[in-house]
């Protein structure tokens, strides 16, 4: 027998009233984000990313090179751009830069500013941004009842859930490592690996890509010193540009050079080429120097050093910017560094800035647009064009992208206003530290006039 059925379903309209209640809650909200962005004077209201290199007053926000969490790297750029940084760095995979882009117009709907470069970050070796964490051979539910769980306590992007995700949340982890040694089993292990150079050259074709960060560990150090143990004379020495010229075989077996190589014809249409890079003593300048003379051929846009003082460590507390600030005071006064913006990472935090004006290595005045360029570039300048936050900033700001509900899936930060402008707030602050100090060190002439500026609107950039 055939059976039938018939099912019948009332739908009842929406509230209105409490639909109008909540478009009216949401509007008022994104207003206030707005009047929050103007009355906080932020620079990329009307300056441009170049001119903020060129001023001192650039800022990054570092989303991290391993983090891919597109929903929070949606809301962390949307509230950054607001709070209006020059850059956001981001790890060179395609939904990324999606979610980066898509923030960042979320963010041009609220006010009309310019949009931040977005940058991608590659490696050419092994490198701590550039690893997972991964618990092997191990089913998390055997942890005993009585262990405390260490590796959820210490992850800073909470990526380690043991009882829901059964282990690693891969998108969410950034490879900071901090997990590893608190393993009580020892269960805890890391995957490196590098970005494909095919892949990231695709990424730079892309119009909504505008930069690109290279980092590398400074194993050139090892090829120099090997380059000249096997000349045994330092007859490939150049004394006044301290760069050691590699010979053929070394040179073949650099991987900065086997990745710049591969990348180059995808860089002309781009507006940065940045290196990041970690100290390593003395060899340090040469190991620049070397690395200059391999892109300088085919660079076609401005390029920037990023010294990495402390990697991935801002959050953890005050002292984590030493690092980064002794790292920056050895660089800015060296001779003998080749062309190119300096730019802090590693350790930076709320406290960096106040760390680099101790250090006079703010700029202290202002020429005029046509020759400021070259009085940048130039090696004898001692001071630091910029700061990139990651961790940090990553860190206030997901506090409360956290607070959001979680019942109705993945949100949209301006779907909550009060979140919204809470986030803002926070954002504000931290890139308005640096801003603050930034133009408060500053004397700026106009056709040889000096004119002072007011302090008063100097403390508005970051309230």
């Amino acid at each position: 027998m055939a059976l039938s059925f018939s099912i019948s379903a009332t739908i009842f309209p929406p509230n209105q009233e409490e639909s109008k209640f909540k478009n009216r809650k949401t509007a008022k909200g994104i207003e206030n984000a707005r009047n929050l962005v103007k009355t906080s004077r932020v620079l990329s209201l009307a300056t441009s990313p170049h001119e903020s290199l060129q001023k001192g007053n650039w800022v990054k926000l570092i989303c991290g090179a391993s983090f891919e969490d597109v929903v929070d790297i949606r809301n962390l750029s949307m509230v950054y751009t607001l709070a209006g940084v020059d850059c956001i760095d981001c790890a060179a995979d395609a939904a990324v830069v999606s979610a980066v882009n898509e923030g960042i117009d979320a963010a041009m709907e609220v006010v009309e500013l310019r949009r931040p470069w977005v940058m991608i970050s590659v490696n050419d070796d092994d490198d701590l941004h550039f690893r997972k964490a991964v618990i092997a051979e191990f089913d998390p539910d055997d942890c005993p009842m009585d262990c405390s769980r260490p590796c959820e306590l210490v992850c800073p992007a909470n990526a380690i859930k043991l009882d829901d995700h059964g282990g690693v949340i891969t998108e969410r982890c950034y490879g900071c490592g901090r997990c590893f040694p608190v393993c009580p089993y020892d269960k805890i292990r890391e995957v490196t690996y590098i970005r494909d150079v095919a892949t990231t050259s695709e990424l730079l074709r892309r119009s909504d890509v505008d930069a690109i960060e290279i980092h590398t560990s400074g194993r050139q150090d090892l090829i120099l010193q090997f380059c000249l143990w096997k000349t045994k004379k330092k007859k490939n020495y150049c004394d006044v540009c301290n760069v050691i010229n590699l010979c053929d075989v070394c040179r073949q077996t650099d991987p900065f050079k086997e990745l710049w190589d591969g990348l180059r014809n995808s860089t002309e249409c781009m507006k940065l080429v940045a290196i990041s890079l970690p100290y390593t003593g003395d060899s340090t300048m040469s190991v620049m120097n070397e690395m200059h003379s391999i892109m300088e051929p085919h660079l076609k846009c401005l390029n920037l050093w990023q010294l990495d003082g402390r990697p991935m460590s801002g959050d953890i507390g005050r002292g984590a910017t030493r690092e980064s600030i002794a790292f920056a005071v050895r660089l800015a006064a060296a001779k003998d560094r080749p062309l190119g913006f300096l730019q802090l990472a590693g350790g930076t935090n709320a406290h960096t800035a106040d760390g680099l004006r101790k250090e006079g290595l703010f700029q202290t005045t202002l020429g005029n647009s046509n020759d400021v360029r070259s009085v940048l570039a130039s090696p004898s300048s001692a001071f630091i064009d910029g700061v990139a936050y990651g961790g940090y900033a990553r860190k206030i700001v997901g506090r409360v992208l956290s607070s959001m509900p979680s019942q109705q899936g993945p949100g949209s930060i301006e779907d909550y206003p009060e979140l919204l402008v809470e986030a803002l707030g926070l954002a504000l602050g931290l890139v308005g530290s640096h801003r603050d100090h930034a133009l408060s060190q500053k004397k700026l002439f106009v056709d040889d006039v000096e004119l002072r500026i007011d302090e008063v609107e100097v403390r508005g950039w970051a309230n």
